[in-house]
């Protein structure tokens, strides 16, 4: 991409921050880290907020050229360890986000990301990179066929589910954005915190984050900004705790959100329709984890049913 003489100008304006929170994973740190140093644009600031039980410092060391201020967080979760890192920026960022350790930016990443803010109008509120491997289509296929997720990529239904989001070709905007992809202007970092009321991994706190921005701003995906997310599968001895957090966190989301169009009683069909579809495929295809997370479905409408929106912490990788 050729940037313009009036669009480089617009892009030195920008200062551009990341917030890395990370537990336990230095290898998959050293990677991102090693992809981070390597930008045809360095950040500005760089932050590691390490909530791992064996502190990663000297995996920091590594890379002097980012000079990356280090910072541990304990007992760890993903929304306490975004918020503190924000904490610690520097008056003269401009723009930042969150990056999350098992990613690798391709080589200008950083700089389309500049680009993009550059030229930005005021209205826009949050961009994440492009996320080039992510899930085949055919695994949210089944509930879009119900109508259970929104009809377009990055669309949130009325009954909490969300349209995943996938590789695109050109910017795209969306009703919200994945968490560990983002980057904000400063105005938005300043008004709006993630919710620690979400612990541990935090599942759909990110949705909780972004859709509640989406109210004031817009939010984009930055196709030129691209990024490899190496995530791992949910652990087998997890997939109970999944599945509560599936039905638990999602209707606190809707509760939250009624007012701009989230519906419980779509948010209950939902739930039933995913106990019904993970017992049944677990049965079908003597698949354990499918089981257990249909179970964690029943105790999350069983929480929910008794009243209470129940606080789950707990890892699922």
């Amino acid at each position: 991409m050729v940037v313009g003489a009036e669009s480089k100008s617009e892009v030195r304006q920008i200062s551009l921050a990341f917030v890395i929170p990370t537990k336990d994973r230095e290898q998959d740190l050293r990677r991102m880290l090693g992809s981070l140093v390597a930008q045809t644009r360095l950040p500005d600031q760089v932050i590691v907020v390490d909530g791992g039980g064996i502190a990663v410092a000297w995996c920091v060391a590594e890379f002097p050229e980012l000079q990356i201020d280090y910072v541990r967080l304990l007992p760890p979760s993903l929304s306490a360890q975004r918020n503190a890192g924000m904490a610690m920026l520097r008056p003269d960022i401009t723009h930042a986000g969150y990056i999350d350790d098992d990613e690798v930016l391709e080589r200008d990443a950083v700089l389309q990301m500049a680009v993009f803010w550059g030229d930005a109008e005021a209205n826009v509120g949050g961009a994440a990179f492009n996320v080039v491997d992510v899930m085949p289509l055919g695994i949210m296929a089944p509930r879009r066929q119900l109508g259970a997720v929104g009809d377009g990529l990055g669309k949130v239904a009325p009954s909490g589910l969300v349209h995943e989001l996938r590789e695109v070709r050109e910017n795209l905007e969306t009703d919200w954005l994945s968490g560990g992809t983002t980057v904000w202007r400063r105005e938005v970092i300043e008004s709006y915190s993630y919710d620690n009321w979400f612990q541990g991994t935090g599942f759909m706190e990110d949705v909780d984050y972004s859709y509640g921005v989406r109210e004031r701003y817009r939010l984009f995906v930055v196709a030129a900004a691209r990024l490899a997310h190496f995530t791992q599968p949910v652990r087998a001895d997890r997939e109970w705790l999944f599945g509560k957090w599936q039905v638990v966190n999602r209707m606190r989301i809707v509760r939250k959100y009624r007012h701009r169009g989230l519906s419980l009683y779509k948010a209950w069909s939902v739930s039933v329709m995913l106990l019904a579809a993970n017992l049944s495929r677990g049965i079908v295809r003597r698949q354990r984890s499918l089981w257990d997370r249909g179970l964690g479905n029943l105790a999350g409408i069983v929480s929910e049913l008794r009243g209470k929106s129940e606080q789950i912490g707990g890892f699922l990788k």
